[in-house]
């Protein structure tokens, strides 16, 4: 006689572990801060602490982007509940001229992240097709009409031959 296991419904829907209850997490709740001003009363004292100035300083030297610190600062401030992200976004300039002035201080040569990096090897498409508009004018008008497809027509004892994918073939 085959024993078969017993069946236990006391467990978890599947899924269950991806959902939370509505207003569970930080960022479903009201700010702790409403304003511009209220959130950067909460960073820029943070910003001057020995411990965390230190480790700014450690990757500003990294050569990581003013922007891309400033950018995790404000985004772990919204999922903690701090702030919202339009005052998250708001903040962002502010920050990043603090940043700035303590690299400064400490003189220590850091990258902003605000300006484009050109590739001295790549051409824009713009000037690539400015360039081939110039050709194009330069160009004589004979070697225009050579360039152009010459259409074969039927001659009158041939009949045109059906073509395609689902033309028959004789």
């Amino acid at each position: 006689m085959i024993e078969t296991p017993d069946i236990s419904f006391n467990r978890p829907t599947p899924g269950m572990g991806m959902t939370a209850e509505l207003g569970s997490r930080p960022w479903q709740n009201p700010p702790q801060y409403n304003t511009v001003e209220e959130a950067l009363d909460f960073y820029l004292p943070k910003l001057t602490e020995e411990n965390f100035h230190d480790q700014l300083l450690d990757v500003m030297e990294m050569g990581i982007p003013l922007t891309t610190i400033a950018n995790s600062i404000q985004s772990a401030g919204v999922m903690e509940g701090k702030h919202t992200i339009d005052v998250g976004m708001l903040i962002m300039p502010v920050l990043i001229e603090m940043m700035a002035y303590i690299g400064d201080d400490a003189n220590i040569d850091y990258k902003m992240g605000t300006d484009i990096e050109k590739d001295p090897d790549r051409i824009s498409n713009t000037k690539v097709a400015l360039a081939m508009k110039k050709m194009k004018e330069r160009l004589p008008e004979e070697l225009d009409k050579e360039d152009e497809p010459v259409i074969d027509e039927p001659v009158d004892n041939m009949e045109a031959q059906p073509s395609g994918l689902m033309a028959r073939r004789v």
